[in-house]
């Protein structure tokens, strides 16, 4: 016992953290950046033994002098350290008083003296954000992406006399993204693996491991402060340096030019890689070519003749527009808050009031900026929002577009509202005016929270299968668009806000899609009757009913996902945990078809999103336009850019794409057993894969829904119907009459049972699948040709025997009659079976053990008993061999969204 109890307490005493060398600490510096370091600092059981920062400014205390004064650590607030290059006697004495072992600098605008530096045992280390020897200097960031480097880092070195010169003892490297800003490279990296990294050389300084590897001279570089006086944009260069030069000060100091005898600060810059966009000339000062204000943004233009664009524009009176609004009149709407919005408003006057403590009073017309708070008051700003108010994630720039108090807590509301991105989106639409109102459709790629055209330019037509009509041309999307759609998926999953987002609030976004949807219903429904034929009150009812009804169902279940603990067996004491997670895959690729174009999208992409996923998806080429509408409403419902992308298009180039690409993590497809098969061998070894895919059903003794429904276009249309003989002439007799009722004609007509097959092609293969039928000795009861109106078909033909229509699938109303003895069940359950397919099927008797025994023996994923068609958004779907795998609908679809993490520990 006693040895195994001293096993015991070392295995304790090595384990713990605060067992290890510590060492007492001094902080010399100031900013967020510094507070964070110390926090982090005591949490791993360091004593920070004093913390010397600057004085208050207009009233307000740094960061890291907050948080060490609320901990009671000594703080000290000198506006200098020397005098005349002399050590101020005082501040010497102060400092020596807490007996500091190393000095740490995590951001320090002070000359420090070096009896200072060099005074503790360990001497002090310094955080600088380059990779040194390059970039010294204190303008550091901005000169890596000013030089264009590829890649950007940091360094904590051991201070010296010199400028940043001193010998490293860590560095850490990133590589520098196209459109990375000053901003987005110190928040993605600099700032958050900064603080680790000055943790970790702390760690080991104390334990004796910390190199000092002297600084090489080769590549160093020194580059002067960057200030506003020395941003402005020389024009006469080309729009790759343009754009370095202007990201390279976006937000601090942020370059600028002349516009109209005004001073004009430029943000967020990217490339142009398409083509330039038509938009209104716009006179810039030294520019040899005007710029373009487009729905975008301000174009700009180089003098390689490439062309770069900005999005927000900052006057000098400190207020910022986006700078597609630069010709616009600035007026505002003034929107009335509602009870929750008041309380919301309240809780972000006691943040401003906390950051602005120099301020007695926050009234509507105070200032953020003009009452003293600087860049990294903007960051706490957005983070403590995001705390108070419900995980509502502002950007920083809401707060430079913002910066009175009334004008921000507007913005605020039409962000919870879901206004804001409605008014930030710019959409062009192709409008009609058709079932007593004016539809407007989307017709461009939707990538990143934006509609664009096809990179290079393509479209195609999309048409009105009721008459030949062209509706539309609809962007074609290209290899390009692909990558960019999943690479803005991909960055939405690890980088944004929806990555972030608590489960409940992610609920909270597809409720309001799924209200949206049903608002929007009967527009959703005409362009669904436009666009694939579908007849309009079955649109309404089903294609958007169903698809509403299934984002709610989803919206319920974001915060039900659970994992599982599990007791394991171990040697005793059995002090171990083992419990499972469920997580999101990541980027998900849908592909969907064309028969149910809203309704399969939402069947897939509701599940996808509620267990947090982001994804790609890419609509049937015939049917993209009720997808399109459906990206727009996903912006008025909130969602964050990258987490939705619509790419209309081949299957044979978008399509295969998405089956290939690598950074897909799972695939869900619907459409044909050939096309599915292909994807699978494309998909094959990388990813999790779901597929429903089209068969020829089994359904006994029952009637015509299960087979026009939606026009026979429905992966569960039952199309063999075996019939007992006795009764199988007269049952055909009264079908055909039936038949002959239903009103084929024009699916927005209310009185239309049957409106036009989907798209030509579908059409003509109709017409060969009869006339095969014939060939093969089956007899032709009624139908098996084109109705004589523009795109209309009905093909409903009895056919006994066994021919092709019996084991291949037609996806439409062919309606195939089989003579059969209901004496020879297990006859007919082989006859059933005999098919590669096995999506549902159906049986109709009033013996219930009759039904039970054919429901387990048929071979399919869903067997209608005494009904057909009932699916419901709760109850699994999916089908058998050929017919797929995985399942739509129910939690069994959520899980296919998800990935099982079991974690273990010993306590």
């Amino acid at each position: 016992m006693l040895r195994q109890g001293s096993q015991a307490l070392r295995r304790f005493s090595t384990g713990r953290v605060y067992f290890k060398n510590k060492l007492k600490l001094a902080l010399i510096g100031q900013s967020l950046f510094g507070q964070e370091v110390y926090s982090h600092l005591r949490k791993e059981g360091h004593r920070v033994v004093g913390v010397f920062t600057v004085p208050d400014k207009d009233g307000k205390a740094d960061p890291l002098a907050l948080a060490a004064e609320k901990d009671g650590t000594p703080v000290f607030k000198f506006p200098r350290w020397r005098v005349k290059g002399k050590t101020i006697k005082e501040v010497a004495e102060a400092y020596r008083s807490v007996g500091a072992e190393l000095n740490v600098l995590p951001f320090c605008t002070q000359f420090i003296p070096m009896d200072v530096i060099d005074g503790p045992k360990h001497g002090s280390i310094i955080y600088h954000p380059s990779i040194l020897p390059r970039h010294r200097g204190a303008s550091a960031i901005n000169w890596t992406l000013i030089m264009g480097d590829k890649k950007a880092g940091f360094s904590v070195f051991w201070a010296d006399d010199g400028l940043d010169t001193g010998p490293i003892l860590l560095q850490r490297s990133c590589d520098v993204e196209p459109n990375d800003t000053v901003d987005a490279l110190y928040n993605r990296f600099l700032f958050p693996e900064g603080i680790k990294a000055m943790v970790e050389a702390v760690q080991l300084i104390a334990d004796g491991k910390a190199p000092r590897v002297p600084q090489p001279e080769e590549g160093a570089t020194y580059e002067g402060i960057q200030k506003k006086e020395n941003a402005e944009i020389s024009w006469d260069q080309s729009a790759e340096v343009l754009h370095n030069w202007i990201r390279g000060h976006d937000k601090v100091p942020g370059a600028w030019t002349e516009i109209n005898g005004q001073m004009v600060t430029f943000y967020g810059s990217t490339l142009l890689n398409s083509s330039v966009p038509s938009g209104e000339p716009l006179e810039i000062k030294g520019a040899k070519k005007p710029g373009l204000v487009t729905k975008n943004g301000l174009v700009l233009f180089g003098n390689d003749g490439k062309a770069l664009m900005v999005r927000n524009l900052q006057f000098e009176d400190g207020k910022m527009i986006p700078a597609s609004q630069y010709f616009s009149t600035g007026e505002t709407l003034v929107v009335e808050l509602t009870a929750e919005e008041v309380k919301v408003a309240e809780i972000i006057k006691v943040i401003w009031a906390g950051i602005l403590s120099n301020v007695p009073v926050i009234e509507d017309s105070t200032d953020f900026f003009k009452s003293g708070a600087r860049s990294m008051d903007v960051v706490r700003l957005v983070e403590e929002i995001r705390q108070k108010c419900g995980g509502l994630q502002l950007q920083n720039e809401d707060v430079y577009m913002a910066t009175k108090f009334e004008d921000f807590i507007q913005k605020v509301v039409r962000k919870l509202r879901g206004e804001d991105q409605e008014a930030e989106l710019v959409v062009d639409y192709v409008s009609k005016e058709v079932n007593e109102m004016t539809v407007k459709m989307p017709y461009q790629c939707f990538i990143n929270g934006q509609f664009t055209d096809a990179d290079d330019g393509k479209t195609y037509d999309t048409i009105n299968p009721t008459d030949g009509s062209t509706i539309c041309k609809v962007s074609y999307a290209s290899l390009v668009d692909v990558d960019k759609a999943v690479a803005a998926a991909k960055d939405a999953f690890e980088n944004g806000e929806w990555g972030r987002m608590n489960a409940r609030e992610r609920g909270r976004l597809m409720y309001r899609l799924a209200d949206l949807l049903e608002e929007n219903q009967e527009e959703l429904a005409t362009i669904e009757a436009l666009d694939s034929g579908a007849v309009y009150t079955l649109a309404l009812k089903t294609h958007i009913g169903m698809s509403v009804q299934t984002f709610r169902y989803f919206a319920g279940w974001c915060d039900k996902i659970q994992g599982s603990t599990i007791p394991i067996n171990q040697a005793r004491p059995n002090r171990n945990l083992t419990f499972t997670k469920k997580e999101p895959l990541g980027v998900c690729a849908i592909i969907i078809p064309w028969n149910y174009p809203l309704m399969m999208l939402a069947w897939k992409s509701a599940a996808c999103l509620a267990a947090g996923n982001t994804l790609v998806l890419k609509p049937a080429q015939v049917t993209p336009l009720t997808a399109l509408k459906f990206a727009e409403l996903s912006v008025k419902a909130g969602f964050p850019k990258g987490v939705i992308n619509i790419i209309p298009g081949s299957g044979g180039i978008a399509g295969q794409r998405l089956s290939e690409h690598p950074d897909i993590r799972k695939l869900g497809f619907t459409g044909s057993t050939t096309i599915g098969k292909q994807i699978m061998k494309s998909a094959s070894g990388v990813r999790k894969t779901t597929s429903n895919l089209e068969e020829k059903f089994t359904y006994h003794c029952w009637g015509m829904g299960a087979v026009f429904f939606n026009k026979g276009e429905n992966c569960i249309a039952a199309g063999r119907l075996f019939v007992e003989e006795s009764i199988h002439d007269e049952f055909v007799t009264r079908v055909v009459e039936e038949i002959k009722k239903m009103k084929i004609g024009d699916p927005l007509d209310r009185s239309t049972d049957h409106g036009p097959q989907n798209h030509k092609a579908h059409l003509e293969k109709l017409l060969q699948y009869c006339e095969a039928g014939v060939k093969e000795g089956a007899t032709l009861v009624y139908g098996g040709r084109q109705v004589q109106r523009p795109g209309k078909i009905t093909s409903m033909a009895g056919l006994p025997g066994t021919c092709l229509l019996q084991l291949d699938e037609s996806f439409s109303g062919f309606y195939v009659f089989l003579k059969t003895s209901c004496r020879d069940i297990d006859g007919v359950l082989q006859r059933a079976n005999n098919t590669e397919y096995g999506l549902a099927s159906g049986v109709f008797t009033k013996d219930i053990n009759k039904a039970m025994y054919v429901s387990e023996k048929l071979e399919a994923g869903t067997v209608f008993i005494n009904t057909y068609n009932k699916t419901d958004v709760a109850a699994p779907f999916g089908g058998v061999k050929q017919s797929g795998f995985g399942k739509d609908l129910g939690e069994e679809a959520l899980n296919e969204y998800l990935k099982t993490k079991t974690v273990t520990l010993e306590y």
